[in-house]
């Protein structure tokens, strides 16, 4: 077994972030464009006008790619209806496997906003496959 004495940690990573912080505009390392936030300061939970990642989100956007596999919500690019019910078979099955491998891990909120949004599309398909 190794004494905590014998253990040595390498903490020089943490001069680089700092200095790094102090440059924003210059790359790491030389000849390498900087993949860092910009100069700027975007606003907090976002970077670049990219939404925070949060779960409701997450099930929000696969609700609206079922919404729109079933027909019931216009493609965002083409503007028009159609249905595709084996894509939203597809969506509803993958909101249940998400509801059955969080179970115990969500908020009372969380888990409340899935079960809502799976029995909705659920609904919605039985409606539409007969």
């Amino acid at each position: 077994m190794t004494d905590a004495s014998d253990k040595r940690v390498d903490e020089s990573w943490k001069e680089q972030v700092e200095l790094e912080k102090h440059q924003p505009d210059k790359p790491s390392v030389p000849g390498q464009a900087s993949v860092g936030p910009p100069a700027r300061e975007a606003p907090r939970g976002t970077e670049s006008g990219v939404p925070e990642a949060r779960f409701d989100l997450f099930l929000s956007g696969l609700a609206m790619e079922a919404l729109i596999a079933l027909g019931d919500a216009p493609h965002p690019q083409t503007r028009k209806s159609a249905m595709n019910l084996p894509q939203a078979r597809y969506l509803v099955d993958l909101l249940g496997v998400l509801e059955e491998k969080t179970r115990g891990n969500l908020s009372v909120d969380e888990e409340r906003l899935l079960k809502e949004t799976l029995y909705q599309l659920r609904m919605r398909y039985m409606a539409k496959a007969g």
